[in-house]
C-alpha cells in the first residue's frame, strides 16, 4: 500500500480515514486492526461461505444471488422489513462486531470481506468455500470514485485525476486492485474457491446462478433458480431497498450524493478516462498482469 496511509502504530497523516495495518488499509472507525486479527483464529464450519471481492466488484449482488439461493428463490427472505439491508444478514466480516457474532451464529453463516486471503481463517483450508468475484479494474476504478463522494466513512475525493492516482497507488481501502487479485487467485487451490468475473455475470447470470447453486451443494428446481435470477437482476435490485442499501443511515452514506447500485455495466470507465489516463492505466496493468492467467472484458460491446 502507499506510504500516505501511516501503519497502525504510527501517527496518523492527511488521510485520516484509513490505517495501513500489515500491509493493508482499514478504515478507522469500521475496523480494529486487533479485531481483524483475530479473524484467523476462528473455527469454520463445513457450511460456512465467504464471498471476498475488492470493493466495488460486485459484492451486494453476490449477497442478494446467496441470500436467494439460500432460500430457494424466495424473495420474501430478503424483503423482510425488519431488515435494513442485506448486510444485516450476510455482513462483512472485518467490521466491528461481526467476527464476535459469527462465532455463535446458525448455520449456514455466510458473509462477505474485502480482507486479502492472508488475514482470512487458517481453517479455512480444511473447510468452508470462498467465492471470489474480480472486476475489470478501469470500470472498478471509476464506481469507486463514486463510492468515495457518497461514502462518510472514506474521504471525499477531490478531483477524478487525483482519485485515479491514489486507485494505481493502492492509497484506499482494499490497497492495490491488482495485489487483491493476485492474493486471492495464488491461493484458490489451498482451500475449496470459486472464482469468477462481474462480467460473467452480466453475460450470463443464469449460468453463473447454476455454478454458485452447484458450488454450495444447494438442489435448486428449474423454478427456484428462474426465480434467484429474476430477482438478482440490476433492475430488480434497485426496486429492493434491502439489495440497493437505499434504507443505510444518513450518518453512513449521503445518498444525495450518489446510489449504491449506479449502474452495474461493463466499459464505464469509457466515459471518465482520458486517453493519457488510458494509456498509462494500460502500462501498469501490462506491468502488474502479465502472467496472470485470467482476461477480463472492457466494453459491453464485446459480449453483445
Amino acid at each position: 500500500c502507499a506510504s500516505a496511509v501511516m501503519d497502525s502504530n504510527h501517527a496518523e497523516t492527511h488521510n485520516d480515514e484509513l490505517v495501513l495495518h500489515r500491509g493493508f488499509t482499514l478504515i478507522r472507525g469500521t475496523h480494529d486492526p486487533d479485531d481483524v486479527d483475530q479473524i484467523k483464529h476462528l473455527e469454520i464450519r463445513d457450511s460456512d461461505v465467504f464471498v471476498a471481492t475488492y470493493p466495488k466488484s460486485g459484492t451486494i449482488w453476490l449477497q442478494q444471488i446467496l441470500l436467494l439461493v439460500e432460500a430457494k428463490g424466495d424473495v420474501t427472505a430478503i424483503r423482510n422489513p425488519t431488515i435494513v439491508s442485506n448486510a444485516d444478514i450476510m455482513p462483512w466480516m472485518e467490521s466491528i462486531g461481526t467476527r464476535e457474532m459469527f462465532i455463535t451464529a446458525p448455520s449456514p453463516r455466510m458473509r462477505v470481506t474485502h480482507l486479502q486471503p492472508q488475514f482470512m481463517p487458517l481453517a479455512l483450508s480444511q473447510r468452508g468455500k470462498v467465492i471470489y468475484v474480480a472486476r475489470n479494474p478501469k470500470d472498478v476504478l471509476v464506481s469507486y470514485f463514486y463510492f468515495h463522494k457518497m461514502a462518510k466513512m472514506l474521504e471525499t475525493p477531490k478531483d477524478f485525476n487525483d482519485f485515479f492516482e491514489k486507485f494505481l497507488r493502492g492509497d484506499l481501502f482494499g490497497c492495490s486492485w491488482f495485489d487483491h487479485i493476485k492474493a486471492w487467485y495464488s491461493v484458490k487451490d489451498e482451500m475449496n474457491m470459486l472464482f469468477f468475473t462481474f462480467e460473467e455475470m452480466i453475460q450470463d447470470l443464469k449460468s453463473v446462478v447454476q455454478r454458485i447453486s452447484l458450488f454450495l451443494g444447494k438442489d435448486l428446481t428449474n423454478e427456484e433458480q428462474a426465480n434467484v435470477v429474476k430477482h438478482s437482476t440490476f433492475k430488480k435490485m434497485k426496486d429492493i431497498p434491502q439489495a440497493n442499501y437505499k434504507q443505510v443511515s444518513e450518518e453512513m452514506f449521503n445518498h444525495q450524493n450518489g446510489m449504491f447500485m449506479r449502474k452495474g455495466t461493463i466499459g464505464d470507465w469509457k466515459n471518465h478516462f482520458t486517453v493519457a489516463q488510458n494509456e498509462r492505466f494500460d502500462q501498469v496493468f501490462q506491468k502488474e498482469m502479465k502472467d496472470f492467467p485470467v482476461s477480463f472484458i472492457w466494453d459491453i460491446k464485446d459480449i453483445e
